[in-house]
């Protein structure tokens, strides 16, 4: 019978959050239960109540919650997704909201025949003769969307496919050339522009002709604005030679015994039958490597004696597979790329192919290792992997068995939020410039909120002359236009020899020194009217010193109109933070706030053509200033007396 009685006292007592969740959100009944009744009839203090009664607004309880999601988000997430301000990749430039960039197409992910990627989106033909294209097709300047294939290719009429930096190659069953894209540099078709301009033209007989055998093509590929076709043992090369600086060259090989070609950035590289190479007036040529004696020699010298089984380019470098299971990198190593894993003893390479800043290999045992750069995860639990053929996409990896079966893809997804004009992350700056935006606001009605209590107190409760100076100083801080003179001051610290972190310190303080007067008015206000009451009177006849009545008898009644207007200045330090940013004024690029992100709505091809790049950070700071809002003007009805009891 006790232990029922207690069962019953803990039941009246606790709380039960299942019922207020029902209450609140599932539309249960709000009849107290006798137990309820018996709680609510409890001496409740005035905090108390006012919680209550705050918890009891739907509205307030949501934008708490996602305040509350918002904080953990810019605070947090970056522990997680951490991010080098200065990073730029010109080829992921301007890339709209994406994750499908490493999706393989369930039509082919058991019959690849190939896969070829140079930019943001890859091509694939399956074997029942069918072309597919995933990733970010669309080019949101040109309005040129590079899946849409023209009639010629579709219906099971590819054989093999290419793709370059803006344009597609195709080469038809039936030996018909086909390309899509841009062909504003001569990258395929007939080219119609100045004839003075460094364009060399697709051969006429690929142009208006067809490929009696397409068993005969070894190798196609496509680059920056140029592409090339092996057929027979013959190369063709056509496009852009300020783009591929030695593709003239190419052309005018008089050799017969091609069998294969790969595009990096600037140049063109040849592999022949023999085993040999050549970069036709290319870096290659009088390139130098260390061999392991020790001796430095010419790249072409040191090759006379090896035999090449394959090559492969990245954007920077070119990989030069050897008979032996050697790889030799040349080029500008940015990213790794000359770090070869070390293979199993007994294990050497046997084919290799290259992304944007990665090469993936295939040994002899059939397994795949990669290297290079892996910013994106395209050489994550690569290496040792099974598989027979390795493809690339420009940062991606594809492991592909010898059934033509997808074994393991990785590398980039894509991006959530897309990416701005140097090729960052959106997501991942909305993340740290939310950080930075609400640390510069929060500390901001910090300092402001401390100068308002200062002055707000004593001014209230000695009142006389020193009402009239403090008030005087508040009149002279009030007069001066806010966004002009921070605009000024911020001008003034840009020209001035002070670290990025002493000027964003900066920026908090002259927030904070420019947002007071308002909160500083509003105590004063309340400070008079506390005064006059019983227990100022009371602490004075007992001796109490007069500073420690304004702040520490006087003051705590006044904390509810305090903390309504801190929420609210709150926001106010977030819009102004982001308009300062916004002109130019505030925190400077690279480090991302809200504000600055935003700064590239100025430019009217950025409002028309990438969205993404300012509709996500408005969502976020509008988002953001509407809960701080809504839990403020709450916070305002709970605290005030009038109010704060449910009626």
């Amino acid at each position: 019978m006790a232990e029922k009685k207690q069962e019953t006292k803990k039941s009246s007592n606790g709380f039960a959050p299942w019922r207020w969740i029902r209450r609140m959100f599932m539309g249960a009944s709000k009849e107290l239960s006798q137990e309820e009744i018996l709680a609510v009839e409890k001496l409740e203090s005035p905090s108390k109540l006012a919680v209550k009664a705050f918890f009891r607004r739907k509205l307030a309880v949501v934008a708490l919650i996602v305040l509350i999601s918002l904080f953990a988000f810019v605070f947090i997430g970056p522990l997680f997704l951490p991010m080098d301000v200065n990073f730029t990749d010109a080829n992921q430039a301007n890339i709209g909201p994406v994750m499908s960039m490493r999706s393989v197409p369930s039509g082919m992910k058991n019959q690849i025949r190939t896969i070829n990627g140079y930019a943001n989106f890859t091509v694939g033909v399956s074997e029942d003769n069918t072309l597919y294209i995933w990733g970010y097709s669309k080019d949101a300047l040109t309005k040129v969307d590079y899946s849409k294939t023209p009639e010629e290719i579709q219906n099971g009429k590819v054989y093999l496919a290419a793709t370059g930096r803006d344009h597609v190659i195709a080469v038809t069953t039936d030996g018909q050339i086909v390309g899509w894209g841009d062909k504003s540099r001569g990258q395929y078709g007939v080219f119609n522009g100045n004839e003075e301009d460094p364009i060399i033209q697709m051969p006429d007989e690929l142009l208006n002709g067809k490929i009696e055998d397409v068993s005969k093509i070894s190798s196609l590929a496509c680059g920056y604005q140029a592409s090339a076709i092996v057929i027979d043992g013959k190369l063709y090369a056509w496009g852009n030679t300020k783009a591929c600086l030695n593709l003239e060259a190419a052309t005018k090989l008089e050799r017969t015994d091609v069998k294969k070609v790969v595009f990096s950035n600037y140049y063109i590289l040849v592999q022949f039958e023999d085993g040999s190479i050549s970069c036709p007036g290319g870096i290659l040529n009088n390139e130098r490597i260390n061999t392991a004696d020790g001796t430095r020699v010419k790249l072409l010298t040191y090759l006379k004696d090896q035999t090449v089984v394959d090559i492969a380019a990245t954007k920077d470098c070119f990989a030069v597979l050897l008979d032996s299971g050697e790889v030799i990198i040349q080029g500008a190593s940015k990213y790794n790329e000359d770090v070869v894993p070390e293979l199993p003893a007994g294990e050497k390479l046997v084919s290799v192919s290259g992304g944007a800043n990665h090469f993936v290999g295939v040994s002899d045992a059939g397994k795949a290792y990669a290297w290079g750069s892996n910013d994106k995860g395209q050489c994550d639990k690569i290496n040792g992997q099974a598989c027979a053929t390795a493809y690339t996409g420009a940062y991606q990896t594809y492991l592909v068995d010898e059934n033509g079966s997808l074994v393991r893809s990785a590398g980039l997804r894509g991006y959530l939020f897309g990416t701005d004009s140097n090729g960052r992350d959106t997501f991942t700056r909305i993340m740290h410039g939310g950080k930075m935006t609400m640390t510069i606001g929060a500390l901001a009605v910090i300092v402001s909120s401390v100068i308002a209590i200062i002055i707000g107190c004593l001014s209230g409760y000695f009142g006389g002359w020193v009402d009239m100076v403090l008030m005087r100083i508040t009149e002279i801080f009030s007069a001066i236009p806010f966004l002009p003179f921070a605009m000024m001051l911020s001008y003034v610290l840009s020209k001035r020899p002070i670290s990025e972190n002493m000027r964003i310190f900066i920026i908090m303080i002259i927030l904070g020194l420019l947002s007071w007067t308002g909160l500083a008015r509003m105590i004063r206000g309340q400070v008079l009217a506390e005064r006059e009451k019983e227990f100022v009177t009371a602490a004075k006849s007992m001796g109490v010193k007069e500073g420690r009545i304004a702040f520490k008898h006087i003051l705590p009644n006044v904390i509810s109109v305090i903390l309504v207007s801190m929420t609210l200045d709150f926001a106010g330090c977030l819009l102004t933070e982001s308009s300062l940013s916004y002109l130019g004024f505030g925190v400077q690029q690279p480090r991302p706030t809200w504000g600055n992100m935003l700064n590239g709505a100025n430019n009217s091809i950025v409002i028309q053509n990438y969205w993404w790049q300012w509709v996500f950070p408005a969502i976020f700071l509008a988002i953001a200033t509407i809960s701080i809002n809504i839990i403020g003007d709450t916070l305002r009805d709970v605290l005030d007396p009038k109010s704060s009891q449910e009626k």
